[in-house]
């Protein structure tokens, strides 16, 4: 399992509980420092926007999860890392969240339809939303649930 940008690691508990080895990655793992030297977990601190390769080329993980992040030339990437019979899990901001606040830039807001076509052809998606929600905040997002068969 592949957590980009975890942040506090809610994703990456919410794995390990359910007997999942992951990989944690972001620029600053303050957020997951009790979880060091856990067997479960491979933190890599990184930034993923300084311009370096991706740092995972070849290696392909059961799940890819992405929450409230996005950097569009790490798609291709995070899709062709996807293994067979594993999945994409994504949501991030999208266009239209102006209105309700940060982020505003268009650089961090997904277009209409834009994980659908990050996805496409190589995966299969299974379910997929671009809707406004009330929590935990009220924004716009877009949602995908994608395989690979």
């Amino acid at each position: 399992m592949l957590d980009v940008a975890c942040g506090a690691g809610r994703h990456v508990r919410h794995f390990l509980e359910r007997g999942y080895r992951v990989v944690a990655v972001d620029r600053d793992l303050a957020g997951i420092e009790d979880l060091t030297g856990h067997p479960g977990v491979e933190a890599l601190q990184v930034d993923l926007e300084d311009g370096s390769p991706f740092p995972f080329p070849g290696r392909s993980f059961s799940g890819v999860v992405v929450a409230n992040y996005l950097y569009r030339p790490l798609l291709p990437h995070l899709v062709a890392s996807v293994a067979e019979g594993g999945a994409l899990l994504y949501e991030t901001f999208a266009r239209g969240n102006e209105r309700f606040g940060s982020p505003t830039n268009p650089e961090f807001l997904l277009n209409r339809g834009e994980l659908l076509d990050a996805a496409r052809p190589d995966l299969q998606v299974v379910a997929y939303e671009d809707v406004e929600v009330e929590e935990p905040k009220r924004a716009m997002v877009q949602r995908i649930a994608a395989v690979r068969r």
